[in-house]
C-alpha cells in the first residue's frame, strides 16, 4: 500500500529539510515524500534533502495536500498569517481540511503561544514527530522501515 507523506515548510526550509531527512530513514520503498513550501527556496532545499518531488506556493499547497496520507510541518501551517505572514488563510484552511493526518511541531511564534506544552529543542520535536508518524503508519497498515 503506497503512503504519501507531505512535508510543508516556508522561509528557508530548515525545519522541512530536517523532517525530510528523518522521514527518509523510516520510509519504505512504497512511501512517497512530497515537499511543499511557501517559496521555491524551501522546496528546493527539501528536494535536495531527499523529497521525491516538490512545489511552491499557495495553489500548490491547496491542491496537493488533498493527496497526503500524512502532513508534517510546524504548527504555523494551520494558522493564517503565521511564519512571518507566509501562510495565507487559503493555505491554512487547505491543510486543516485535508483528509490526511496532521503531525505538527508545536513551535512558539511571536503572535501566539501554546500553553501547557513542554519546551523541547527542535531536534527532539522532529524525532517525536517521526515517532508518531511511524506509529500511525503502522496502525494504518503501512510498513515503515
Amino acid at each position: 500500500m503506497k503512503t504519501t507523506i507531505i512535508i510543508i515548510d516556508g522561509m528557508g526550509g530548515g525545519i522541512g529539510v530536517q523532517l525530510v531527512g528523518k522521514v527518509k530513514e523510516i520510509a519504505g520503498s512504497d512511501t512517497e515524500i512530497i515537499a511543499l513550501g511557501t517559496n521555491a527556496v524551501a522546496v528546493e532545499r527539501m528536494v535536495k534533502a531527499g523529497a521525491g518531488r516538490g512545489a511552491a506556493g499557495e495553489n500548490a499547497i491547496r491542491v496537493t495536500v488533498k493527496s497526503g496520507d500524512f502532513i508534517l510541518g510546524p504548527i504555523g501551517i494551520v494558522i493564517a498569517d503565521s511564519m512571518m505572514g507566509e501562510i495565507t488563510r487559503i493555505m491554512s484552511e487547505a491543510v486543516l481540511s485535508a483528509p490526511g493526518e496532521r503531525i505538527l511541531l508545536p513551535l512558539q511564534q511571536e503572535h501566539f503561544y501554546i500553553a501547557g506544552l513542554e519546551t523541547l529543542p527542535l531536534a527532539k520535536m522532529i524525532d517525536r514527530a517521526v515517532e508518531i508518524l511511524k506509529e500511525r503508519m503502522t496502525a494504518r497498515g503501512s510498513v515503515p522501515v
